[in-house]
């Protein structure tokens, strides 16, 4: 990058990971398992596949957001999630994988001849934390490249899945988009906005996600 940029523009090194892993390596493989078998069944039922709670490991059961993600040849094949908890999160991942398999509006269905190279990963959602800001250096300042989800809304839209005016971004975006202005002014355009939109009217919120695939 050329050393004109400011230290906004940078791309800080994110900080060291202390949490505590949402889930261990059993229950990741039991939901990439899960989000695999409903794409599967989807295919031979065109429904997804349907979950008895009481055979699934208990962490499994809390209510958690989750998106997944398909790739097929390193491209995106698919996107779908919640933002907030809805259900559990097993209910939740195998909404999700179906709907990205055959719901996400950018692409035809996933076919049975695409299915075996599918990569499926899951990305599990920490809470939205809202950010407080007065300007849109402000808000730049905020933004951990790597590291936030970001939600951005317009008119009190809110962060909820469907709102109007409102985009969001996983923190695996900022592998394309590292620079923070690239990243927001990106985020924008996803929420119908311009990009160099701006007003007292907008909102954010950020969230983390624990992410894992096959």
């Amino acid at each position: 990058m050329p050393s004109v940029e400011s230290k906004q523009e940078q791309m800080p090194k994110p900080p060291a990971d202390t949490e505590t892993p949402l889930l261990g390596d059993p229950e990741r493989d039991a939901l990439l398992m899960l989000a695999r078998g409903t794409i599967r069944h989807g295919l031979d039922n065109g429904n997804a596949l349907p979950i008895d709670l009481d055979s699934i490991p208990e962490p499994l059961q809390a209510p958690h957001a989750c998106f997944v993600t398909l790739h097929l040849e390193e491209r995106l094949r698919g996107c779908i999630g919640h933002l907030e908890a809805v259900q559990s999160l097993a209910l939740d991942v195998a909404e999700n994988a179906f709907a990205a398999a055959f719901r996400d509006p950018r692409f035809p269905p996933v076919t049975i001849t695409e299915f075996a190279a599918l990569h499926i990963e899951i990305s599990v959602l920490t809470p939205p934390e809202p950010l407080g800001f007065g300007s849109e250096d402000e808000l730049l300042a905020l933004l951990r490249p790597g590291i936030d989800g970001i939600i951005l809304a317009k008119n009190g839209a809110g962060h909820r899945t469907g709102s109007h005016h409102r985009g969001t971004f996983l923190p695996s975006v900022w592998e394309q988009l590292p620079r923070p202005r690239d990243f927001l002014h990106h985020l924008k355009l996803k929420a119908g906005l311009s990009p160099d939109y701006w007003s007292d009217d907008l909102r954010a919120w950020r969230y983390r996600t624990e992410s894992f695939g096959e």
